[in-house]
């Protein structure tokens, strides 16, 4: 009974030390340490007093100032002038009324003023069979190996019945553009009532909220196939949810991994997972499959395709070029040369290039895919060298086509300096006849490595530096009767006997002379 009054006095006592912990931690909001040292406990047994105590909170702070307070209210009357003025553009406007600071304070403060969007509801769009088809294009990078264009992908897709049509293309110009349509409605085997666009330039030439101008080309099509075009509303993507999912179906189902070599190939490809695969599939929202669906319902309710013909070509109209070039699509195709300063009108497919003048057809090119590149035909620069001499330096004549590459880089230096390139034709053959092809190339390789031309320098080195003897080829008649006849070498020693022996004495006296005549010495004078 006596230790009773004792635990009721530890008891107290605890209980006096945890009200102190307490209060020296939330009222006067001493930590841990300086409420150990202060009460002589270890720090273990204060925090486990606090552990038992209410929750501290943190006394609420006042909100720093910021450089950009002063400058709230005009960021908030450019936001609601403009909404989509980015950070930067703002920068710019506050740094004449004084603003010091940088950007990055400046778009945190722009994400919390911007007014938002408020939140927007959607109908789900129905459609009946047959009354709409939904186009677009995707775009895939350059995926083509070797390939320097972007490929891109045509959609074209049955609203009713999710028929999908794939094809990929090289570009998105207007006669692209037009010839996937032709081949996608051959794919439907008919035309729906409406064809919907997103604001791709082939279709849609500008959009405001009063009018949507369309491109006159693209609406003659639309009226020779006869179907109405409709145009989305700029940042609509629900109002073209048909294209934009298969367009997804693509990028995750058929892209990843294919490996092609050109478009052909990835074409092959596309055509047969679409018809295997995408068209007979159990499709994610109607739970339906798509090709019989199509088959059953939508064929049967769109109406047949006109056979008014339209040109699908790809048209621009170019000036020949003093090089007797037309641009078009990246590349350089070659007219006739007399056409220089003409304005040509180029026709192009898939396939072919075309040029004429006026309703004349005037060149003809295989269409290269690629960027770049020079395609000449050689019937176009037939008699241009007779009209223009000093091009001949491009062409070798028949004596010095044995020069090759090096008679063709000599005679282009001939010919942009002032010398005869007649003359020089001439005296290079000369030199090729005496001392042959091979040895005349060299000595003119040696010549031009001394950054001179000329034949005189070349034989120059042909006689002198390499002294060299010529050696002609024998004489071809063209006869070969003739060229093989062979004689033998006559025998020049007959002509020996008919030469008189040299004299080697004194032959005497003339028999004529007299007698008593004495003969004049050698070294007297007659007189």
């Amino acid at each position: 009974m006596a230790k009773l009054p004792t635990l009721a006095a530890a008891l107290a006592e605890q209980d006096t030390r945890l009200s102190e912990v307490l209060r020296l931690s939330l009222v006067e909001g001493l930590p841990i340490r300086a409420i150990s040292r202060r009460l002589a406990l270890s720090r273990k047994t204060v925090r486990r007093m606090l552990a038992r105590g209410p929750a501290r909170t943190a006394a609420p702070s006042a909100p720093r100032p910021s450089l950009l307070d002063a400058y709230e209210p005009e960021i908030r009357r450019l936001l609601d002038d403009t909404p989509e003025l980015t950070a930067p553009a703002i920068l710019e406007r506050l740094r004449p009324l004084g603003y010091t600071g940088g950007v990055s304070i400046l778009r945190d403060r722009v994400s919390k003023l911007r007014p938002r969007a408020p939140k927007e509801a959607f109908l789900t769009l129905d459609f009946k069979p047959g009354e709409a088809f939904q186009i677009d294009w995707a775009d895939f990078g350059f995926a083509l190996p070797g390939c320097p264009r972007r490929v891109s992908a045509f959609v074209m897709v049955a609203c009713y019945s999710r028929y999908l049509y794939l094809e990929f293309a090289l570009s998105q110009a207007m006669g692209t553009f037009l010839r996937c349509m032709e081949r996608g409605l051959q794919f439907f085997g008919g035309v729906a009532e409406a064809d919907i666009f997103d604001n791709m330039k082939t279709v849609v030439l500008s959009h405001t909220p009063h009018a949507t101008v369309f491109n006159p080309r693209f609406l003659e099509y639309a009226r020779t196939r006869g179907f109405a075009a409709i145009a989305c509303n700029p940042r609509r993507g629900n109002e073209k949810g048909r294209v934009e999912r298969p367009i997804g179906f693509v990028r995750s189902r058929f892209w990843p991994g294919r490996r092609f070599v050109d478009l052909l190939d990835l074409n092959t490809q596309a055509a047969r997972w679409r018809d295997d695969i995408a068209n007979h599939r159990v499709h994610d929202v109607t739970g339906k499959v798509p090709a019989l669906v199509f088959r059953n319902a939508e064929r049967p309710r769109l109406r047949p395709i006109s056979d008014t013909r339209f040109n699908v070509d790809d048209i621009d109209t170019q000036q020949v070029t003093k090089m007797f070039r037309v641009g078009f699509d990246r590349n350089r195709y070659s007219v006739p040369w007399r056409l220089e300063s003409q304005t040509v009108l180029v026709r192009a497919d898939d396939d072919t290039v075309r040029a004429f003048l006026g309703d004349k057809q005037v060149a003809i090119h295989r269409r290269s895919w690629r960027t770049g590149e020079d395609i000449e035909h050689p019937s176009h620069r037939e008699g241009l060298l007779k009209q223009k001499p000093r091009a001949a330096a491009s062409a070798l004549p028949h004596g010095l086509a044995g020069l090759a590459e090096t008679g063709v880089a000599y005679f282009k230096i001939v010919a942009a300096g002032g010398r005869s390139v007649h003359r020089e034709t001439v005296r290079l053959v000369f030199l090729v006849e005496l001392f042959g092809t091979t040895t005349t190339r060299d000595a003119m390789i040696e010549v031009m490595a001394t950054g001179h031309v000329g034949a005189e320098y070349v034989e120059y080195v042909l006689r002198h530096k390499k002294r060299l003897t010529p050696a002609p080829p024998p004489l071809r008649l063209g006869d070969p009767t003739l060229d093989t006849l062979s004689l033998r070498e006559p025998d020049l020693a007959l002509y020996d006997e008919l030469v008189p022996a040299p004299m080697t004495r004194d032959p005497g006296p003339s028999p004529t002379a007299p007698a008593d005549q004495e003969p004049v010495p050698d070294d007297q004078e007659a007189h």
